[in-house]
């Protein structure tokens, strides 16, 4: 193994086996039907499978039947239907095994014309919770939101948190899919419980904020609820528009924003889901003693882990604003240097201060069953809710990037931009871009706002902002715009952070830094660590770290249990345990990885045919010439070397 890639000798955790077991025996005797079988050939292709293909397909075509909630069914709503949306309840047949990305990348990949336009009525929107959702298991009610996307042209998956997931998967849907496109401009919600599902025309709810909308559906349905929305950003199919999700709280603040699923379901003219589980239990395991066990041990190792048992539950994600700073990594004023003078302003520990100070919460959960808990409640001076803890993204987004070291407005435009349903990122990305065209100074917090309402109202300048940074570069003849296959960059300068550079180049959802999050060894030393300043080692790191994310998010765990598991050999062990347990398999750690590059090889496919190349996986030539201060370094992996990443 590559030097690079150990720490004291001790490689990364992805790359250590557990001791063999007969498993793939077991898998490949099951047989498939000829669905299944036909959906297989559709996946691999017709090249004889080798005997990893069979057992990890053997692990897909499983349904998840426990003796409690089965979620085995698909629901399908045609919102183009002759004479009104219909609506389908149909088994999961070939997607049986598949969830959250899996699933989501699935039914893209396979239902969806590549070349098709992302807001016509070929496209597809998928709401998928993951495969340990709706039970009891800690961490696992993180939810997948899949489309063609609107911002990139290829396959997205954007990833949020909240309740959705965990009610969704109560009620036995594998996924809510929209097809389809209504011929006129009326408005839908649709509620669904136990007894079925209503789509009813609603235009009362036009261009609503995500947060007056909610108000409205617990007047109608009561606070035993959770909704997946959008805001006015999606009814206008902005590229940046967001998919809201409530919280414990019944608030839309945990949002998929990355790559504008929220306008894909603008364009089916779906406003609201409401999800009422009541009456429902847990999904339960094939064995619960087994289960209980393994959720108990998985959740020793994240509360005894550095990161996910200390410093995030203290100071939230925003902890890495100072870490980053202090690499030289933390981009500043549109990517210009690697440092920001007012970030102990605006730091994780400040930010943590200033919410227990006003009577907020320094840490909190996004749904139930979080035991990292790194979230928050913010509030404004007077001591009134103004936002959710503002994420570090946001913080550094809507902060450094654009030169803001005020605390107070980046929450506000948090909130704003969780209201208009925006992603957080590609909305500071591209008002720096802006800022950088001279249209308001770096550090004009009130221009910012600004900025934000005209997104959310509609205006001209609006609309050029919340299609994204891409688009705001083009209209204002910046050169100088960071973002990969149209999606604009996260927190983290690929110059200062190389391996995480790899990642945005390569990733097929384009610049994506939870994609492989290579900040575990680059900069935090988790799991091993690779010199962030030197090429050496970084092809090896993000790949390994984009197969293992690909598999974590088809499970419905957050990704921040890899800290855990990258460091803890017993931790990674105790999440095989609770997949075993749950599904009555034997998940072997090569059985995780090939899972991991099947998602990968679904959603690269899509992307070729979509018409990328190898030159979509490319950062911007800027970072190549320019020096980032203050190491004063470019990025320089190779472009050949950029090519081998999928290189099994």
């Amino acid at each position: 193994m590559d030097p690079a890639l150990t720490s004291n000798g001790k490689p990364f955790i992805i790359k250590l086996n557990p001791k063999k077991s007969n498993s793939h025996k077991n898998l490949i005797s099951i047989k498939p039907s000829p669905d299944q079988v036909q959906f297989k050939r559709s996946i691999l292709g017709n090249r004889q499978s080798s005997k990893v293909d069979r057992a990890v397909y053997a692990v897909f075509i499983i349904n998840n039947h426990h003796g409690g909630i089965a979620m085995d069914k698909l629901l399908r709503i045609d919102m183009g239907g002759e004479g009104g949306p219909k609506v389908a309840v149909e088994p999961v047949d070939g997607y049986a095994g598949f969830g959250g990305r899996a699933l989501t990348s699935a039914v893209i990949s396979k239902e969806v014309p590549p070349a098709c336009h992302p807001l016509s009525k070929f496209n597809k929107l998928v709401i998928a919770p993951g495969l340990l959702s709706g039970s009891v298991a800690a961490m696992s009610g993180r939810i997948s939101v899949g489309c063609k996307s609107p911002l990139t042209g290829g396959i997205k998956e954007s990833n949020s948190g909240g309740q959705p997931s965990q009610v969704l998967a109560r009620l036995g849907y594998a996924a809510i899919i929209l097809e389809g496109k209504p011929d006129g401009k009326d408005l839908y919600s649709i509620f669904i419980d136990k007894t079925g599902v209503k789509v009813a025309a609603d235009n009362s709810l036009r261009m609503l904020g995500n947060y007056d909308l909610i108000e409205k559906m617990k007047e109608k349905y009561g606070d035993k609820i959770a909704c997946i929305s959008i805001g006015p950003a999606g009814e206008m199919l902005l590229g940046a528009a967001s998919v809201a999700f409530t919280d414990m709280e019944l608030r839309p603040a945990r949002h998929a924003g990355r790559g504008g699923p929220g306008a894909v379901m603008g364009s089916k003219g779906v406003k609201v889901i409401v999800l009422d589980d009541s009456g429902l239990p847990m999904r339960e395991p094939r064995d619960p003693a087994k289960y209980k066990e393994a959720n108990k041990t998985f959740v020793e190792g994240l509360r005894k882990h550095g990161v996910t048992g200390q410093a995030l539950p203290a100071y939230g994600t925003n902890v890495l604003a100072n870490i980053l700073n202090e690499a030289g990594a933390y981009p500043t004023y549109n990517f210009k240097q690697g440092t920001f003078t007012g970030v102990s302003k605006i730091s994780g520990e400040t930010e943590a201060a200033l919410e227990t100070e006003r009577g907020g919460m320094a840490t909190h959960g996004c749904h139930r069953g979080c035991v990292i808990r790194c979230s928050g409640v913010y509030n404004d001076k007077d001591g009134h809710y103004l936002s959710k803890q503002p994420e570090y993204e946001t913080v550094w987004a809507h902060g450094a990037d654009c030169g803001i070291d005020n605390m107070d407005k980046i929450a506000m435009l948090d909130f704003l931009d969780d209201n208009y349903g925006l992603d957080t990122i590609e909305m500071g990305v591209a008002i720096g871009v802006a800022m950088e065209a001279g249209l308001l100074k770096f550090g004009d917090a009130d221009g910012a706002i600004d900025l934000i309402h005209q997104v959310g109202k509609g205006t001209p300048l609006g609309r050029i902002i919340g299609s994204g940074a891409a688009v705001t570069g083009k209209v204002f003849g910046v050169e100088r715009v960071p973002v990969v296959k149209g999606q604009a960059m996260p927190a983290y300068d690929p110059r200062g952070v190389k391996g995480l550079g790899v990642t945005y180049a390569t990733s097929p959802m384009g610049a994506d830094h939870t994609a492989g999050y290579a900040t575990t060894a680059n900069i935090l030393k988790v799991g091993g660590y690779v010199d962030p300043l030197k090429p050496l080692g970084q092809v090896e790191l993000s790949r390994n770290l984009q197969v293992a994310t690909a598999a974590i998010d088809s499970t419905g765990m957050c990704l921040f249990i890899a800290f855990a598991i990258l460091d803890q050999p017993e931790t990674f062990q105790a999440l095989l345990d609770l997949l075993n347990a749950f599904t009555g398999l034997s998940f072997t750690a090569d059985d995780v990885t090939e899972y991991g590059k099947m998602v990968l090889k679904m959603e690269r496919d899509f992307n070729i045919k979509a018409g990328f190349t190898k030159e979509h996986d490319r950062l911007p030539g800027f970072f190549k010439t320019e020096q980032v201060p203050p190491h004063n370094v470019v990025f320089d992996v190779k472009d050949e070397e950029l090519d081998q990443v999928f290189n099994w």
